[in-house]
């Protein structure tokens, strides 16, 4: 099939130039414009943007006129990934929505809207039904999907695969967080180094609300978040990319053995794999026997970047069980997330 062009608002930073990356030779779609700040306007990408990634940029996008953050700029698109700052992304993604196109978004701005699918495919796709109420409420002829917090969007995928088996009464998370998650330049080197900070801003709000919001289903068109109680801790550490998750959860159904949970997380399948979507690994869940692993620098890329990566299953004597995992924060929690949202949209027949 022809492949759909692609809009990027925001492509000049972290997640944007994940998002640019990573549509290169994409199957279904073509990055068609770009975006980034006002002073960018009217330049080439290759100038504007001080890329980060260690593959060299794609010369075809380098040579890319930025354009202004309008939808008039993006005529040729039917897609727009954004990857705006979430304290500017609002206003933005609902003129484009109005406007006709379709938004996978990964900034924090609408995650929070009851008519905003807060989507993670292997985990909630079902949620896209609110997408009717979406045009129902707005009169938008577009939509808008997110994706959630890094943090959550490793962990409810690792939750879902219990919730299905066992279901879920009490979860307790401590996250240690990389620095990228607070994108460039993030943390002052001189504060990282040597430490371990123990606050970022907002981010247990968000751990603690987003994935009951996730796991919950729709009853008569509106959501009602999964009855189980999380706690949550956060943590910045001085990893590069990848965020590991210490995590204790209660079952509401006793699982017999540890083998039994081992079993459901190694057989964990979703509609992404069934549908071949190509952001989709396979698996979605990596269970490690080792001792010392999942460890960031050995264990993020997998499955591109896409795969949550378990470990240290054992019993727990406070909650039952506890594991640790890890996600890669610029794909599964960012970028990759996104646009594994808009492949599944397209899959589905949300892009015409």
């Amino acid at each position: 099939m022809s492949r759909l062009k692609v809009g990027v608002l925001g492509a000049t930073g972290m997640v944007g130039q994940q998002f640019v990356q990573l549509l290169q030779d994409h199957p279904w779609f073509e990055l068609d414009a770009v975006a980034a700040s006002d002073r960018s306007e009217g330049k080439r990408y290759g100038e504007v943007c001080h890329w980060r990634l260690s593959a060299t940029m794609p010369a075809n996008v380098a040579r890319l006129q930025a354009v202004p953050c309008r939808p008039e700029s993006f005529r040729g698109c039917r897609l727009i990934l954004s990857a705006l700052p979430g304290e500017v992304a609002g206003p933005v993604e609902e003129e484009f929505a109005q406007a006709g196109f379709a938004v996978s978004s990964n900034a924090s701005a609408h995650r929070g809207d009851p008519d905003v699918p807060l989507l993670v495919p292997e985990v909630n796709p079902e949620h896209l039904s609110l997408l009717e109420e979406q045009h129902r409420q707005r009169g938008w002829t577009g939509l808008l999907v997110t994706n959630p917090n890094c943090s959550a969007a490793s962990l409810v995928i690792v939750l879902k695969a219990l919730q299905d088996r066992f279901g879920l009464d009490a979860v307790m998370v401590t996250t240690m967080q990389a620095l990228s998650g607070a994108g460039y330049p993030g943390v002052p080197s001189l504060d990282s180094l040597d430490n371990v900070i123990p606050y970022i801003a907002g981010e247990e709000q968000k751990l603690e609300n987003e994935p009951k919001r996730i796991l919950g289903k729709l009853l008569g068109g509106k959501l009602e978040e999964a009855p189980f109680s999380l706690s949550a801790s956060c943590n910045r550490v001085a990893v590069r990319s990848g965020h590991l998750e210490c995590v204790s959860v209660r079952l509401k159904r006793k699982a017999i053995s540890l083998a039994s949970v081992a079993e459901a997380l190694e057989q964990f399948i979703a509609l992404p794999q069934a549908l071949s979507l190509p952001s989709a690994p396979r698996p979605p869940i990596l269970l490690r026997e080792e001792p010392d692993r999942p460890q960031p620098v050995l264990d993020r890329d997998e499955g591109r970047g896409m795969t949550v990566v378990v470990g240290r299953l054992r019993p727990c004597p406070v909650l039952e069980w506890k594991f640790t995992l890890l996600g890669h924060n610029l794909q599964r929690g960012a970028a990759g997330a996104a646009l594994l949202n808009a492949e599944l949209l397209l899959a589905q027949g949300y892009l015409g």
